[in-house]
């Protein structure tokens, strides 16, 4: 018996490829939730912070940040993961619909671009500085914070690496 494998369905979009979507996702009535981040080692306080966000909706898409958007965030020695590993591994997440890599240090042109019905960040965000807030509210979306589950960190991963490897 012959088994036919299925080449792997990627949830990862570009802006463009995505847009097509939307607007279905709208016809059919759904709610949208967007988040985004670095995302660079996914760890179990990313798990169960995407967990919660892709409760309060239909679909969640993840937006992460290029590797060059990394570098201008976080300095020259993240990523740790590239922008395509980072963007597979999201997508591979069950609670992951959609996942788009922004070359922008901010993902306010995307967040124009889509105005999901529910825009999450983390509660270490103020709420008067969460970048999209303004545009989502005005076209009647809701902004939501979540608390982190304490204990993980991606920083707290890297300095845990370089202590317990970096001299060998």
């Amino acid at each position: 018996m012959k088994v036919q494998t299925l080449p792997p369905r990627s949830k990862v979009y570009t802006r463009e490829q995505f847009l097509p979507v939307r607007r279905k996702l709208l016809e059919a009535g759904l709610k949208l939730v967007f988040t985004n981040g670095c995302f660079d080692l996914l760890h179990p306080g990313h798990v169960d912070y995407l967990e919660r966000a892709r409760a309060l909706g239909d679909r969640l898409l993840v937006a992460i940040n290029s590797d060059e958007s990394v570098r201008a965030l976080k300095g020259d020695a993240r990523p740790i993961v590239s922008q395509e590993e980072r963007a597979e591994i999201l997508g591979a997440l069950e609670c992951v619909d959609f996942v788009i890599i922004f070359p922008e240090e901010t993902p306010r042109e995307i967040i124009q671009a889509l105005l999901p019905e529910i825009l999450v960040k983390g509660s270490d965000w103020p709420p008067d500085e969460i970048v999209g807030r303004s545009e989502v509210e005005v076209s009647g979306g809701h902004v939501v914070s979540i608390d982190f589950l304490p204990g993980f960190s991606t920083t707290a991963i890297i300095e845990t690496i370089s202590r317990n490897y970096g001299k060998k």
